[in-house]
């Protein structure tokens, strides 16, 4: 069979993030949605996704096509049921599409067309920007015991506090040392070379990537997952960290998301709190309003590419778009569209020009090329959100 992730109506609610990604490579736990399939499925995947995104992302047409909704989570039951559909056949959980067999057509059609069966078990689905760090502990304890079940932690050193150390999980050139573990409250798992430098203080879950780096004197609190190549430091709590991202100094973030290759400046912070403690409303692309996300604690959600000078400050439930820059003191509104630069006293369009300047730099630093297929993507970007921009 030949496995296909589509993108859902959900698409649109989880922007900033699927302006520069299907939904599918969302990370979400300690992998991405894909990752999570393939692993599952036993062999790789391809996206069916918007027009703009295919050339970095293309479609892998097959024989014996089977769709997949890119916002499910796989599981054991799930998987099962999706690997008997026959051509025609189609599972759907309270009439929403979440795998169907097509044969060679690379079409989807409504739901109601295909030979459909209610799927009866539990499903984990993203459906909201806020769902990423809200939900992420369920998705990391599942991740954890889909990467480590059957499998050997490598040596924790013995200069380091730990709690639970049957719950923490290291990857072959992990580096953990002089720092204190509590893997009670959610398992801590340190990928592949990467490293957490002396001094640390972690209370899982934690899911630290493969070459990701916790810096000196960081205080991390999960479920917190930290990308491919991240940088952290500070104060982190229930935040999700794309890969190739950077919080590398002291300041907080909480119950936040970052995409991938943004930075935080030094000292910059997030309200994750009303002062009234109030249910937060978050920005929502899909209904073009403040939404309410039934939260009490919700902070900031960034989009790929953005950044910020130091001395930040976020007001609680922000929404930063791809490809903006912020860098005036003083607290910005909660809403920043794509391509902006300035801040609390003003905003002008940031230029695709001079943003693919500062991406290429960023990016050459850890030997990934800013290619056509970027360039193309975000310009798309730039012109989808200009009607967001004022300026």
């Amino acid at each position: 069979m030949n496995y296909i992730l589509f993108d859902s109506t959900v698409r649109e609610s989880l922007k900033p993030f699927t302006f520069t990604r299907p939904v599918a490579d969302i990370r979400f736990g300690i992998l991405t949605i894909r990752e999570k399939w393939e692993r599952y499925l036993g062999q790789s995947t391809s996206s069916k996704t918007e027009d703009y995104l295919s050339e970095k992302f293309p479609l892998v047409a097959g024989g014996n096509n089977v769709f997949i909704n890119g916002a499910c989570l796989p599981d054991p039951e799930l998987v099962k049921n999706i690997m008997g559909l026959k051509k025609g056949e189609a599972l759907l959980k309270s009439g929403e599409l979440i795998a169907c067999a097509t044969g060679t057509s690379l079409q989807l059609t409504a739901p109601e067309e295909y030979d459909a069966r209610e799927y009866e078990g539990e499903l984990l689905s993203l459906r909201h920007t806020w769902e990423i760090f809200s939900r992420n502990g369920e998705a990391l304890e599942a991740d954890f015991e889909l990467l480590t079940k059957g499998r050997r932690s490598a040596p924790i050193s013995d200069t380091n506090s730990v709690i639970n150390p049957e719950r923490i999980f290291l990857e072959e050139g992990a580096k953990v040392e002089y720092s204190i573990l509590n893997a009670s409250s959610g398992p801590i798992y340190i990928g592949k070379d990467a490293e957490v430098m002396e001094g640390n203080m972690i209370r899982g879950g934690l899911a630290l990537c493969h070459n990701a780096v916790i810096k000196m004197g960081a205080k991390i609190y999960g479920p917190t997952t930290v990308g491919p190549y991240g940088k952290v430091c500070g104060e982190v709590s229930n935040s999700v960290i794309f890969g190739y991202s950077s919080k590398g100094h002291d300041g907080y973030l909480g119950n936040s998301v970052l995409g991938e290759w943004c930075n935080i400046g030094a000292d910059s912070n997030n309200s994750n709190l009303k002062n009234n403690y109030a249910k937060v409303r978050l920005w929502n692309y899909a209904s073009e309003r403040f939404d309410q996300t039934g939260l009490q604690f919700c902070g900031l959600m960034m989009g790929d590419h953005s950044k910020t000078a130091i001395n930040t400050m976020f007001n609680t439930g922000t929404v930063i778009g791809v490809n903006a820059n912020i860098y005036v003191p003083g607290f910005p509104r909660n809403f920043v569209p794509s391509f902006s630069w300035g801040g609390a006293s003003g905003f002008k369009a940031y230029l695709p020009e001079k943003a693919f300047e500062a991406a290429k730099v960023m990016m050459a630093r850890r030997d990934v090329a800013f290619t056509e297929a970027d360039m193309n993507m975000l310009k798309h970007v730039f012109e989808i959100t200009r009607k967001y921009r004022k300026y």
